[in-house]
């Protein structure tokens, strides 16, 4: 433990501090088996693939299968894991004595700068963001997209049919107005019209009406 016990965040019980050490003891004794495990099996890929001794390479690739072997029959990795890794090896392995090209590495190194990897993902951003634009490339995401645009065209269609309506109901009461203008003057003239022979003829009555007059003051 630390020398002051407030700063000390690991295991503080007996059973606690027992498992740190058991811990400790298992990484030392299997540690080193998981890294001969790799290590031969790197071995095994680096000869068949670069050195064409057939035995040369039979022997490293049994002495991988055989450091896998121990590495799982010891726990320093599962028995499912231990089998996987030496199929891998031998399907590699026979590729890499076919003449096949096969990746001897265990991780894999970056061959890319950083200049050409920022622009590999600019150009991964551009293709999605086209991408999302177009819009969904199934039949159901084009049919959504058909009927999508045969709305808007609709909808336009609708709109310029009521902006061009509500253009006639507001261009209607200025054409009717010169219409009842001109109903009225008409509606005056024909009252004038029919005034003046009304005179005339009351004008006529009482000419006729004035002889009649002097005819009987002469009688």
């Amino acid at each position: 433990m630390a020398k002051t016990p407030r700063t000390w965040t690991g295991a503080r019980t007996p059973s606690g501090l027992k498992r740190v050490r058991q811990a400790e003891r298992r990484h030392a004794i299997l540690q080193p088996r998981r890294t001969a495990a790799k290590t031969f099996v790197a071995k095994a890929l680096d000869i068949a693939t670069h050195q064409g001794d057939p035995e040369t390479a039979a022997t490293a690739l049994a002495e991988a299968h055989a450091a896998l072997d121990r590495a799982a029959k010891t726990g320093a990795i599962h028995a499912n894991a231990a089998a996987r890794r030496k199929s891998r090896l031998t399907l590699k392995f026979n590729a890499a004595t076919g003449g096949a090209q096969v990746q001897t590495a265990i991780r894999v190194t970056k061959t890319t700068s950083k200049a050409q990897a920022a622009k590999a993902a600019k150009s991964r951003i551009a293709a999605s963001k086209a991408d999302k634009a177009k819009g969904a490339q199934t039949a159901a995401g084009k049919a959504r997209t058909a009927l999508s645009k045969t709305a808007r065209a609709d909808a336009a269609a609708k709109a310029a049919a009521a902006a061009s309506g509500t253009a006639t109901v507001a261009v209607a009461p200025a054409k009717a107005a010169p219409k009842k203008a001109a109903t009225a003057s008409k509606a005056k003239s024909t009252t004038k019209a029919a005034s003046k022979p009304s005179a005339k003829a009351s004008a006529t009555k009482t000419a006729a009406k004035a002889p009649a007059k002097k005819a009987a003051a002469k009688k």
